[in-house]
């Protein structure tokens, strides 16, 4: 394994549930959600920020978590509205999008979204 390849298994992952493999799992850099806090406050209106302030910092203290329901459902709103603002970079409209539909599906399905982190 060279050294590349090492440093990038060891690098953390957000597994979430409800996502779109075979196992029903997506996986994200932890680095990655980390970074989508910033895009968060920024591609809402000044005075609608309030109502994306939970979603920031849930992206800021990144743990294992799981959101009933109705949460998911609000939190899957919120990541559209990032995934569609026009400023937002392609990578990250890309993963606001995956999580989106990650907690729409368990939304729909009226089970509780899971996040857990993995190392290695």
């Amino acid at each position: 394994m060279s050294r590349k390849h090492a440093i990038h298994a060891a690098e953390a992952h957000v597994v979430t549930s409800h996502g779109a493999d075979f196992f029903g799992e997506d996986r994200h850099p932890l680095k990655a959600l980390q970074a989508l806090g910033p895009y968060a406050q920024n591609s809402v209106a000044w005075t609608d920020r309030p109502t994306i302030a939970p979603l920031v910092q849930l992206l800021e203290d990144l743990e294992d978590r799981t959101f009933p329901p109705a949460d998911a459902a609000q939190l899957s709103e919120q990541l559209l509205v990032i995934a569609r603002a026009r400023n937002i970079k392609a990578a990250v409209a890309t993963l606001a999008r995956a999580l989106a539909d990650a907690a729409a599906r368990a939304a729909a399905d009226s089970e509780p979204w899971e996040w857990r982190i993995e190392t290695a």
